[in-house]
């Protein structure tokens, strides 16, 4: 499935850190930064979540929420979430159906070997559910900067 700007989110419910959920439709009137990562706790992940920790004052006053998404465990979620003082919701997609529905679960290469993993992208969607930016195959360094000026723009 492939999404595109302007587009409704498609909606999910996912078990997050600390044992709870977090349902897109019941984040109406709040933009959401959603973003997909392949791993907790390898070094590009690892630099893109503390970007993030790091970025929310800058995201609308802090109103905007921040939600990770990979196929890790929530006990993974936890342990990561803890030991890098992470400030916002890790949601684990470990059946893949959301990363399925958002067309970031892929094959992948790596030093030749070929696999299925995540694509690292970030969806930015507006207060009333609505996909306003989608950012590919990101690269870690400077992008949680410019999800912050697309941010402020909404």
């Amino acid at each position: 499935m492939s999404i595109a700007v302007g587009q409704p989110a498609p909606d999910f419910t996912m078990p997050t850190d600390g044992g709870g959920t977090v349902t897109l439709s019941q984040l109406r009137g709040k933009p959401v930064v959603l973003y997909f990562y392949p791993k907790d706790d390898t070094t590009g992940c690892t630099a893109e979540a503390c970007a993030f920790r790091d970025a929310p004052p800058r995201f609308k006053g802090g109103e905007a929420v921040v939600i990770g998404v990979s196929k890790d465990s929530v006990a993974s979620h936890d342990k990561f979430k803890k030991k890098y003082a992470l400030t916002f919701t890790l949601a684990s997609d470990d059946g893949g159906d959301v990363c399925e529905r958002y067309g970031v679960w892929g094959e992948k290469s790596m030093y030749g070997r070929k696999y299925m993993g995540i694509e690292r992208a970030t969806f930015l969607i507006d207060p009333q559910g609505v996909v306003r930016q989608i950012w590919r195959k990101v690269k870690v360094a400077g992008h949680a900067a410019k999800v912050a000026t697309a941010l402020e723009a909404l």
